[in-house]
Parts: C-alpha cells; sequence; structure tokens
C-alpha cells in the first residue's frame, strides 16, 4: 500500500501545533513520551509515518488521546 504523504504532513502539522500550543520543545516531549528527538522532528516534517503505538504515546505526551491526535491530523488535511 502506498504512503499517502498528505496524511503523514496533516499528523506532523498536528503534533507540532500541539506540541507549540503546550509550549513544549521537542526534546520535551521526547523525555514526556519515550520517543527520540530526532524521531519527532521527522514525524512533524512528514518524513516519519508512525506506528499507532508511537502515535499513542506521541499523543499521551502531547495530554492527548490518539484519537484526539487523529481528528486534529484529519482537521489539518
Amino acid at each position: 500500500m502506498p504512503v499517502d504523504l498528505e496524511a503523514q504532513r496533516a499528523l506532523g502539522a498536528a503534533v507540532k501545533a500541539r506540541r507549540e500550543a503546550l509550549g513544549l520543545t521537542q526534546e520535551q516531549l521526547s523525555l514526556k513520551s519515550g520517543l527520540h528527538q530526532r524521531w519527532i522532528s521527522n514525524v512533524e516534517t512528514g518524513k516519519r509515518n508512525p506506528s499507532y503505538t508511537s502515535i499513542r504515546r506521541l499523543a499521551a505526551g502531547l495530554s492527548w488521546q490518539a484519537s484526539e491526535l487523529l481528528a486534529e491530523a484529519e482537521a489539518q488535511e
């Protein structure tokens, strides 16, 4: 199945917008989520397509449920 780059970029934009709204750096989100800062950077720029498990970890680090993060990504599309 081909990668949907628009969806990947939308998810990245949602992560970045929420992180910035919370006043977090990528490093702080990394510590909260247990995900590497470089990996988070790649998600935010649309270079990574995270797994469901990683989406859950990202969402938790952003004080959201995975469903809220995905809904925000869909709104960005």
